[in-house]
């Protein structure tokens, strides 16, 4: 684990960095360079996440190093859905 200055540099922050084998061909073919695709992958968990409700929209924003609305604005280039709501609840909701 290391520790870094948060973006605002008013505290300091843990990192764990977490390391995956990924053969050398993905990043040819994904035509991403090791950082980005790292960058990306890290932005498509936590979008998933955020998803699944599994994570808040301000803690997958934090993880993924971005304010909120940059985020939201990820989510619309990844086709990702922007709020947290389930078929069920807006059924409920719309008989009100």
């Amino acid at each position: 684990m290391q520790f870094e200055r948060a973006a605002d540099q008013s505290q300091t922050v843990a990192v764990m960095k977490i390391t995956l084998d990924v053969p050398d061909a993905a990043f040819s073919s994904l035509k991403k360079a090791p950082a980005d695709f790292a960058e990306e992958l890290t932005l498509a968990a936590c979008a998933k996440w955020y998803e699944l409700g599994r994570l808040s929209q301000a803690r997958a924003a934090e993880i993924c190093r971005l304010s909120r609305a940059e985020f939201l604005d990820a989510l619309s280039v990844l086709e990702a859905r922007a709020w947290q709501t389930s078929p069920e609840y807006l059924e409920r909701e719309s008989r009100l």
